[in-house]
């Protein structure tokens, strides 16, 4: 493969608009961009809790839903392009089966934090949710491949039991939200 970046400072958004892999361009507020923008950002997400201590198994599926996340990426700049599959989602379903077996169910929302590891993961699944809703809004006025919000779905999801699961092997205890509890 050659060269795709020779240059990083194109100068061609300057006027307010983004590439797209058809050659065509679209205003930099655009849904498809947005949507793109916050898939981006779950990307980088998920490399900061990759610079936590991770079970592998944890760092593998991570590692490998950077790469899916670029797949999504570039099939969001693509109109009509197809580069996630059913079995990316399925691929979902089975990691948060392994993980889930281990876990205690839950009786009440849990609140993000605990160890940085355990915060930077619910970080990355707020951001995953944002980015859900981003690619339904534009599947709203544009189709989307289906399996996209799924596995934007599903990937919330695991990052959520991820934050669990990580939780537990610092020996730190949920703190449960408590809705009769009184600011301050």
């Amino acid at each position: 493969m050659g060269h795709r970046l020779s240059k990083i400072a194109t100068r061609t958004g300057d006027a307010g608009t983004t590439g797209l892999t058809d050659g065509s361009r679209i205003p930099k507020q655009h849904l498809r961009v947005c949507a793109m923008g916050d898939v981006d950002e779950l990307n980088s997400q998920i490399g900061v809790v990759l610079t936590h201590t991770l079970p592998e198994a944890v760092r593998d599926k991570l590692a490998s839903t950077q790469q899916l996340l670029f797949n999504l990426g570039g099939e969001l700049s693509w109109p009509g392009g197809t580069l996630v599959k059913d079995d990316d989602v399925l691929g979902f379903d089975q990691a948060l089966a392994n993980l889930n077996d281990s876990l205690p169910p839950l009786k009440e929302f849990i609140m993000p934090g605990g160890s940085p590891a355990t915060a930077a993961c619910h970080v990355a699944r707020t951001v995953a949710r944002r980015a859900e809703r981003a690619v339904w809004a534009l599947h709203e006025h544009e189709p989307v491949n289906p399996p996209v919000m799924k596995v934007l779905n599903r990937l919330s999801d695991y990052l959520f039991v991820v934050a669990r699961t990580l939780g537990r092997a610092d020996g730190a205890s949920e703190a449960s939200w408590q809705r009769n509890r009184k600011p301050g």
